[in-house]
């Protein structure tokens, strides 16, 4: 029961099984429910064959440890089993399923179940639990945002007569074209009716609805509160919000971390240009952590993710669902620029070339924003009086806001820093927003060389999991990468070692992993945070980023 520890002790949840498996791994042929002490046997080829049977002897003293183990639990947290512990009585399965239920829903539970989906055993006794233990759409609160009043919260009704609120949540392109999973929360959808998408602004028909049934497809004219389906035609994203048009709901939206890799990514072959694009803006719909964007100096195309393993999926499906092949560019770490200290500006933007000329004056300061702070710029307008005019101010932030997207040290965007504006000065016939915009720009680059500027790096969590013999390469390949170990775990044959590493060192160590650990070493990563680089570091950045400017001009 290896995994029902890690839940608890690695995810905090207090889980516990309630089931056991007869047989393990190739020898699997079983389940027995704790909750019922009812053993069920699967046969034939796909495991679709059910039957029960008396409990096997050699199970029988693991089953009654085991739901011990789960009634302990369950007594600790539902008062109504904690009744029938006080008066010794022994609960009925369906006083435990209930009570399982209860807690379940409440979030203080986590039932177990076990199987094998390979073999199909267990999975339809896993579905039974969906049913048995899951809240239905009138047990679970949802919300939605009123984007007429402020995004102020708004509570959903699983109710087939209240205004449509659906949510697009899954993508999958067909033989019939975009598949759009849908889960309506409110309302009622009719095939042939039209919709209102809140996210694009636009009415959509919905030409035919189809309820999933794994592959199958089952077509239907109406769907109510509460149901998931699926349906074709329909142009969105993941997490577009869909009502009948009488409401501007807008479902609570979902936090999207920054890439931290990029590639610079092209078709070897020109003619499959256009499966090329087709495939990029199918996977930027389908993943919001999937971006895309063509470089202006260098017109390559490029795609950013969550990591190196993320963005060679996205290539191999490229090569494998539209045949086409690619070229992938060395990966590019995404730096940030930040400052440190506070820096003054007062930047005279003065031009005169026959006719109307450009003048504009802005002054004020540039600031680090406190650490912790979930913004990564922020604009202040400290004006006082009409020293710049009102309707110059936009020109001014967009003036600072387009400096921030190429930072002066490494070209990468500049984040956690405040702009406030004090001062500043006009013309009567020469100033303009293109003027003020300019004037922002150049006084941004005078104010960063002054305000000790620094780099950020991703740094990522990083677990890697092997068997206790090479527990010391492991250790031995995060220090190897700079990183920071944090802890370890041993298990019964495997220890899990943590560590903190910057990504621009994580490329390639799946493959030095694997070398290292005769194939039985894994690892995880996710994206933690961006740290300073050290001295060292930086200044080769900045090298090389000098180097690469100077080559682009002399072509």
């Amino acid at each position: 029961m290896r995994v029902v520890k890690d839940l608890r002790t690695k995810l905090k949840l207090n889980a516990a099984a309630v089931q056991i498996t007869i047989g393990l791994e190739d020898n699997l042929s079983g389940i027995i429910d704790l909750v019922t002490k009812t053993a069920y046997q699967f046969e034939g080829p796909k495991g679709e064959i059910i039957k029960e049977i008396p409990v096997p002897d050699n199970c029988k003293q693991l089953m009654e440890t085991t739901r011990a183990e789960l009634l302990e639990r369950l007594y600790e947290i539902d008062e109504g089993m904690g009744d029938l512990f006080l008066q010794e009585k022994e609960p009925t399965p369906d006083q435990i399923k209930a009570a399982i239920r209860r807690q379940t829903i409440n979030l203080n539970f986590v039932p177990v179940f076990m199987g094998s989906a390979y073999k199909n055993k267990g999975v339809q006794l896993l579905l039974n639990g969906v049913c048995d233990y899951l809240p239905n759409p009138s047990e679970k609160r949802s919300v939605a945002m009123d984007r007429n009043n402020n995004e102020a919260e708004v509570e959903l009704k699983p109710d087939a007569k209240a205004p449509l609120v659906a949510l697009a949540f899954k993508l999958e392109e067909s033989r019939f074209g975009q598949l759009t999973y849908m889960r309506l929360y409110q309302g009622t959808m009719r095939k042939g009716d039209f919709f209102y998408n809140v996210d694009k602004r636009e009415r959509v028909k919905i030409p035919r609805l189809v309820r999933m049934h794994a592959n199958n497809m089952e077509d239907i004219d109406v769907a109510g509160a509460g149901e998931i389906l699926a349906t074709f035609g329909v142009e969105c994203a993941t997490g577009h919000t869909f009502t009948d048009g009488s409401i501007n709901y807008g479902m609570s939206s979902m936090f999207i971390p920054e890439p931290v890799i990029s590639y610079s990514i092209k078709p070897l072959d020109k003619n499959k240009l256009a499966q090329f694009s087709k495939a990029l803006n199918r996977f930027t719909k389908e993943d919001p952590t999937f971006r895309t964007h063509v470089d202006p100096e260098s017109q390559e195309t490029i795609i950013s993710g969550m990591g190196e393993l993320h963005l060679e999926i996205y290539v191999e499906r490229m090569k494998r669902e539209y045949s086409v092949e690619v070229k992938v560019g060395e990966p590019r770490v995404n730096f940030r620029e930040t400052i440190t200290s506070r820096a003054e500006f007062n930047y005279l933007h003065k031009k005169q070339s026959g006719g109307s000329g450009q003048f504009a004056r802005v002054i004020g300061y540039i600031e680090p924003m406190e650490e912790g702070s979930s913004e990564t710029f922020e604009f202040v307008n400290g004006i006082v009086g009409n020293n710049i005019p009102p309707e110059f101010i936009p020109a001014c932030e967009k003036g600072f806001r387009e400096a921030i997207n190429k930072g002066p040290q490494i070209g990468h965007t500049v984040q956690g820093i405040r702009v406030v504006l004090t001062d500043g000065q006009t013309h009567v016939v020469d100033s303009s927003e293109m003027a003020f915009r300019v004037a922002a720009q150049y006084a941004f680059r005078e104010a960063f060389g002054a305000a000790r500027p620094n780099i950020l790096e991703p740094v990522m969590k990083v677990e890697v999991n092997v068997p206790h013999e090479f527990q010391g390469t492991a250790i031995a390949l995060l220090n190897k990468r700079k990183g920071q170990l944090t802890g370890s775990e041993a298990h019964d044959l495997t220890v899990a070692v943590e560590a903190d590493v910057p990504l621009s060192q994580m490329f390639g160590f799946s493959t030095d992993l694997r070398s290292a650990t005769q194939g039985k070493g894994e690892f995880t990563m996710e994206y933690k945070e961006h740290a300073f680089v050290s001295g060292d570091i930086r200044k080769e950045l900045i090298k090389k980023y000098e180097t690469e400017r100077l080559a682009e001009m002399k072509k």
